[in-house]
């Protein structure tokens, strides 16, 4: 893991800095055979469903279907990282539950006993939510597991990775170094959710949109790498998954939580769904994939779903996923979209003006 401080200095592009920063991106690089994709086209994944009593259960039961898919990779680490979604610090519905927390270190406790971090960059201040939604509370209950609370942003050490502005220029963002550490298992806590820019935000959403950092309380500056993501409907997308290519070399397992799901004008103002379902895979494109299913919503909207399966990160095609669990018909509902839904699908055909900015 790369140690790098935050600049105290205004965060300006010039062709001098994106040179230098070309030059840290190649020295950065893993060797080809560690970063090559998930593997091709037809690739099998492995996908569980759960529909049980709690929320709670259900996440611990799904990745307990999957155990035969965690335990090979998990042996190998040093730690494990759970990535929360606190998009919003007051917001519980659109925030990732302490029960989903609570689901995963039941599922880890007999099974791993290195250290695991609860690691969040929220766009707002991510200690507000770990104490609004009771995170601080896991780390007693669930002794000997030695877990801890990290706020990315606040720790401020970062690894870049160029994406495309609203202008299409390529620019260097500061992602959180902890989320690009090859020795951690990274487990990936979102919930299901419609998005008022992407159409649906799942587990892949979640990493690409957590990883970047913005400015800790301390300094003067303000800056908001995360901002770079919105700069147009189309580039969205594709942002999306130039960062997903980059961190999920370290992806360990999605976990979507369906309890309570959210539909309309998501990811912040949306209204519940009662799904009582939890999704849970190694392979975050086919989480995803089947998290989509479940909300009733057209894959083909889903462009940053789309462009992760057509670079290889893994298997958009539900006949070649296995599904372990529960049938999907049985907890398959259609979401209600954002009302801006018209222009979030012009992401789509081809580009005959800048596309719009949402979000």
């Amino acid at each position: 893991m790369h140690d790098y401080k935050l600049s105290r200095r205004n965060f300006i592009w010039s062709a001098a800095a994106l040179a230098a920063s070309a030059k840290l991106l190649h020295a950065q690089e893993r060797p080809a055979e560690i970063i090559q994709p998930a593997g091709p086209a037809d690739r099998r994944s492995v996908v569980s469903v759960t529909n049980g009593a709690s929320r709670r259960t259900n996440i611990c039961e799904a990745l307990t279907a999957i155990e035969d898919q965690i335990m090979p990779v998990l042996k190998t680490k040093k730690c494990v990282i759970i990535k929360p979604n606190i998009v919003n610090t007051s917001n519980q519905l659109a925030s990732t539950h302490v029960d989903a927390l609570h689901g995963i270190l039941d599922f880890l406790g007999p099974r791993f006993k290195g250290p695991v971090v609860i690691a969040e960059a929220s766009a707002g201040f991510t200690t507000e939510g770990y104490d609004h939604f009771g995170y601080t509370k896991t780390v007693a209950e669930h002794k000997p597991l030695n877990v801890s609370l990290v706020d990315l942003n606040e720790e401020g050490l970062y690894q870049t990775h160029a994406i495309l502005n609203s202008d299409l220029h390529m620019v260097p963002v500061r992602l959180a170094a902890r989320l690009l550490d090859p020795e951690a298992f990274v487990i990936c806590s979102a919930v299901l959710k419609t998005h008022n820019t992407v159409m649906a935000t799942l587990s892949i959403k979640n990493m690409a949109l957590g990883a970047p950092l913005h400015s800790p309380r301390k300094e003067s500056q303000r800056w908001n790498d995360k901002r770079i993501y919105h700069g147009g409907v189309r580039q969205t997308h594709l942002d999306i998954t130039l960062t997903a290519q980059r961190l999920q070399p370290c992806w360990g397992a999605a976990v979507l939580d369906g309890w309570e799901g959210m539909e309309g004008n998501g990811p912040n103002d949306g209204v519940l769904v009662p799904s009582r379902v939890a999704i849970a895979s190694t392979d975050f494109v086919a989480a995803d994939r089947v998290g989509i299913e479940v909300m009733g919503i057209n894959p083909e909207w889903v462009g940053y779903l789309n462009f992760c399966a057509r670079s290889g990160l893994g298997q958009m095609d539900l006949s070649k996923i296995e599904l372990r669990g529960t049938h999907l018909g049985e907890v398959t509902r259609k979401y209600k979209m954002s009302d801006d839904i018209e222009r979030e699908l012009k992401w789509m055909g081809p580009m005959k003006e800048v596309p719009e900015k949402l979000g």
